[in-house]
């Protein structure tokens, strides 16, 4: 009777997930749509708007700010659009959630030399990092979601990642181009499609023997606290960058008892997903991820991210950090320290929808910029009488 309850509230609770996330995904999905109805419906012929969204910016047009900003995800397409990159060309990087991380582990692999044909790549290459809500020590959200506590690499037989697997595979096996063109996976170098793989390819994709989830090389073991803990005692914090960083949080104490702030502000889709957070405990019967760990920590969140997570690396080993209320308290800014501030905000606050923040949205991205100005030169600029003394 007891295993049945609570099998019977698992069951609820993923129902209860699966709609909350498949709302939410409709919702970004018919945000962008409806931004870009008239291209979308010409484009039917002529092809789609720029971005995986159509016309959507993914920073709420944040980045129309500044003539030199350029909103990119990988080594490749930073070079083609700012060819000049190097160490005495420097770049400043914004990055939100995983993006962060990214950020970080691109910068390690510049140190590293790992691009063929690029041998005097540096971390010079990066100038600044900063981080909006990004996911440095990752999240108990994967646990919840379905990811095994136990390793931190698999996915539970019945749970919201199952279904999000499924989905995934299902939308590139059908292939469907009007849709792919408006989104994608990026899984295409796994051929997926049900041109090249068949009916067999998708039941071999679906048992996990093939494709995309076949091993642990995808970024929701990344984002378990063990995964975190594997990258991080790989990246460094570099002596002569600049890092800032952006944590949010959308809970508050009352009584001792960690809750959401409230209702007002936030959307019930999070609001759910903040409160799940806010009661996240792991499980007695297995080792915790950390030596120290202790969920009350993890408690603050932001409806996808622990604040914990978003401050600064700190597992295996914490890298120096400041504790930033006032910016006149930490001016000037010193390299390789990691400076942040704790917000009131959900995870997509400063993302997407720019009259969510309102004006906060403008203090957070002018305050950006306008730090990134002050540290414009990686190195100290050679004056035109400079040059012959």
């Amino acid at each position: 009777m007891v295993r049945w309850w609570i099998s019977s509230l698992q069951i609820a609770e993923l129902f209860v997930s699966s709609i909350v996330h498949l709302s939410y995904g409709f919702y970004i999905f018919s945000t962008a749509l409806a931004r870009d109805l008239l291209q979308a419906l010409a484009d039917w012929t002529f092809g789609f708007g720029k971005g995986r969204l159509g016309s959507l910016s993914y920073f709420g047009g944040a980045e129309k700010k500044d003539v030199r900003v350029l909103v990119l995800i990988t080594f490749a397409l930073s070079l083609w659009y700012y060819p000049e990159w190097d160490e005495d060309h420097p770049i400043h990087f914004v990055g939100h959630s995983a993006g962060a991380q990214v950020v970080r582990v691109l910068q390690q692999m510049l140190a590293g030399k790992a691009f063929d044909g690029y041998e005097n790549t540096s971390p010079n290459w990066v100038l600044s990092l900063t981080s909006l809500s990004g996911a440095f020590n990752d999240t108990t959200r994967t646990y919840l979601d379905g990811m095994q506590p136990e390793n931190g690499k698999s996915i539970k037989p019945v749970s919201l990642l199952q279904l999000c697997r499924i989905g995934v595979i299902l939308y590139d096996w059908f292939d469907i181009q009007w849709l792919k063109n408006y989104y994608n996976f990026g899984f295409d170098h796994f051929n997926l499609s049900r041109r090249k793989t068949g009916i067999w390819g998708l039941v071999n994709c679906l048992l996990g023997k093939t494709g995309p989830f076949a091993s642990g090389d995808w970024i929701l073991p990344d984002l378990t606290i063990q995964g975190s803990i594997r990258l991080n005692a790989h990246i460094q914090t570099f002596s002569d960058t600049y890092y800032f960083s952006y944590a949010t949080k959308r809970t508050r104490k009352v009584m001792g008892v960690t809750i959401p702030s409230g209702l007002l502000g936030i959307r019930f889709l999070l609001f759910v997903r903040v409160l799940q957070m806010s009661q996240w405990r792991y499980p007695p019967d297995v080792d915790p991820p950390y030596k120290g760990y202790r969920d009350e920590d993890w408690w603050d969140n932001d409806g996808a991210l622990n604040t914990i997570s978003m401050t600064h690396p700190r597992f295996p080993v914490e890298h120096p950090s400041h504790f930033v209320i006032k910016d006149s308290e930490c001016q000037p800014l010193k390299p390789g320290i990691w400076y942040y501030k704790i917000v009131e905000g959900d995870h997509i606050l400063f993302i997407i929808n720019r009259e969510r923040a309102c004006v906060q949205f403008d203090l957070i991205y002018d305050s950006i910029f306008e730090r990134c100005r002050k540290h414009a030169f990686g190195k100290k600029p050679t004056l035109p009488n400079q040059v012959h003394q």
